[in-house]
C-alpha cells in the first residue's frame, strides 16, 4: 500500500496492558486492513511489555512499540516518538484504554480531509463492563443494537452514539476554537499539519490540556476541525482519574495562547529524536 494510502494509529499506553490488548483486539477486527499500529509508551515496565507483545503475536498484528523511561505523565513527548515511528501521511490518535468499533479505521478514511482534522467520538463504559472486557467475559466492538440498549440500560454505557451512523458533510466541519469536546484519545489528522505545528507541545508537564494547545495550534495553522460524532466511535474502559495537580497551570497556558496566534510548539515533534534511552522494538 502506497504510504499516502495508509493509516498510522498511535497508541499511547502506561503499564496497563490488559486495556491495550483489548484496544488491540478491536484494531485486529476492523473491516479496513489499511492501516499501522505505532505503541506509544509512556515507560511501562518490563511486565506490560512482554504481555503486549505475546497478544500481538497471537493476535497477528504487527506492531512498532517506541518506549522511553518513565519520567512521568509525558503524553506530549511519548505521542510525538510515536509518529516519528510512523510512516503513513494520515495519522489517527488513541489512548490504550479506548477499545475501537470495528468500522473505526474506515470511518476515519471517509472522514479524512485535506485542511481539517478530525475530532473523534467516545462512549464511557462503568467499571463493572470494562472489568468483563478487561476478562475477556464481555466483547464490545461488533455488538447489536440490542445489546448496546441493554448495557445503557443498566447504565454500562453512557450514550448509544455507537449505534449511529451519520454521512459526511459540511455540517461536520466547525470554524474556530471550541475547547469543549476535544478529545486526542480519538483524534486523525494529516501528518504534515501535525509537523506544520511542530507536533504536541512537550513543555506542558503532568496531567492536562496538551490536546487543547495542540487542537488551537492547528486552528491557528488553518486546519478547520472535523467532528467525527455518530461516526469513529471508541469505548472508554473505566479507571480512576489520574492526579489533575497540573491542570490548572496547564489550562491558564492554553487561555493566553489564544491571544498569541502561535502555531509551532516551544519543544516538540522537530525537537523529538528517537535516540538515546529511547527503544523502538517491532512485534507480531
Amino acid at each position: 500500500m502506497p504510504l499516502s494510502d495508509l493509516i498510522s494509529i498511535v497508541i499511547t499506553t502506561y503499564n496497563r496492558s490488559d486495556a491495550l490488548i483489548a484496544v488491540l483486539r478491536g484494531l485486529a477486527a476492523q473491516d479496513d486492513r489499511g492501516f499501522e499500529v505505532v505503541v506509544a509508551d509512556d515507560g511501562s515496565t518490563t511486565p506490560h511489555q512482554s504481555a503486549v507483545q505475546e497478544a500481538a503475536q497471537a493476535l497477528g498484528l504487527p506492531i512498532t512499540h517506541v518506549w522511553h523511561p518513565d519520567v512521568g505523565f509525558t503524553a506530549s513527548r511519548v505521542r510525538n516518538l510515536g509518529v516519528s515511528a510512523a510512516r503513513g501521511a494520515y495519522v489517527v490518535f488513541m489512548d490504550g484504554d479506548c477499545v475501537p468499533e470495528t468500522d473505526f479505521v474506515r470511518r476515519h478514511r471517509q472522514l479524512r480531509q485535506t485542511g481539517c482534522f478530525v475530532n473523534g467520538s467516545r462512549v464511557l463504559l462503568s467499571a463493572a463492563l470494562s472489568q468483563a472486557v478487561l476478562e475477556e467475559r464481555e466483547t464490545v466492538f461488533g455488538q447489536s443494537a440490542t445489546a448496546w440498549l441493554r448495557h445503557w440500560w443498566a447504565k454500562d454505557a453512557n450514550k448509544l452514539t455507537g449505534l449511529l451512523r451519520l454521512p459526511d458533510g459540511a455540517w461536520r466541519q466547525q470554524p474556530g476554537f471550541r475547547w469543549r469536546g476535544i478529545r486526542s484519545c480519538n483524534m486523525g489528522v494529516w501528518r504534515a499539519d501535525f509537523e506544520a505545528v511542530n507536533g504536541f507541545d512537550e513543555s506542558f508537564v503532568g496531567w492536562g490540556h496538551e490536546d487543547a494547545d495542540f487542537v488551537l495550534r492547528l486552528h491557528n495553522l488553518g486546519t478547520v476541525r472535523k467532528n467525527g460524532y455518530c461516526a469513529t466511535e471508541v469505548y472508554h474502559l473505566w479507571h480512576p482519574e489520574s492526579s489533575r495537580a497540573q491542570e490548572p497551570a496547564n489550562a491558564e497556558r492554553v487561555r493566553q495562547r489564544q491571544h498569541s496566534l502561535q502555531i509551532k510548539a516551544d519543544v516538540g515533534h522537530h525537537e523529538c529524536r528517537l535516540q538515546g534511552e529511547v527503544r523502538v522494538n517491532s512485534w507480531g
